[in-house]
């Protein structure tokens, strides 16, 4: 018993960012306002976890959620009342259209600030400068599509999240890793829930 207690806390950062991410990947499937709430709650403990491990970028990008988790609370209000406005079911998903544009763009950000990350987490002595890079750039593209309700940012998600949950493994954060290999499964299930509930807004 006394072993357990210790566990707990030496851990209970890492157990509770798994609870909160949890709840947080339930509200973003079903696309609820309330994801944001939790995001900035686990997004702020993540980033401590983060830091204590000397993953600086992951430690950045948790700190850039919070930000992102109030853009997200009113795009998302507007975009929910020109669903209602336009006449469409009230659990529909509400869905933009990916442009290639955005594609494009995403891809040349992916390469050139990936690389440029990798040798400044290395010079900064980051313990995974590869892969804490990668995930930090996808990971901000895969929110500001998120934001922006593309059905494909389910799919940049999986990508970041498989290359997460490795990353937290080598590091031995394995409660960082179990969240991060239930965030992969989940988001080829939010994938199909947004694409089965979607309703394209009208330009």
């Amino acid at each position: 018993m006394e072993n357990v207690i210790q566990y707990l806390q030496a851990n209970w950062l890492e157990i509770f960012s798994f609870i909160t991410g949890v709840l947080f990947l339930i509200y973003e499937v079903r696309q609820k306002n309330m994801m944001w709430i939790i995001c900035i709650v686990a997004s702020s403990v993540c980033a401590v976890v983060f830091y204590r491990e000397s993953l600086y970028a992951s430690m950045c990008l948790n700190i850039y959620y919070v930000g992102t988790a109030v853009w997200g609370i009113f795009a998302w209000m507007r975009d929910a009342r020109r669903l209602k406005d336009e006449g469409s079911e009230k659990d529909k998903i509400h869905l933009r259209p990916l442009s290639l544009k955005a594609v494009i763009i995403s891809l040349v950000a992916f390469v050139v600030l990936s690389v440029g990350l990798m040798f400044l987490l290395k010079e900064i002595g980051d313990e995974s400068s590869v892969l804490d890079a990668m995930v930090f750039v996808l990971s901000i593209i895969a929110t500001i599509w998120l934001v922006k309700t593309y059905l494909q940012q389910w799919l940049v998600w999986i990508v970041a999240d498989i290359l997460s949950t490795l990353m937290c493994f080598s590091q031995e954060m394995y409660w960082m890793a179990l969240l991060y290999t239930f965030y992969s499964i989940s988001a080829i299930y939010g994938f199909w829930h947004w694409k089965r509930r979607g309703v394209y807004l009208n330009n």
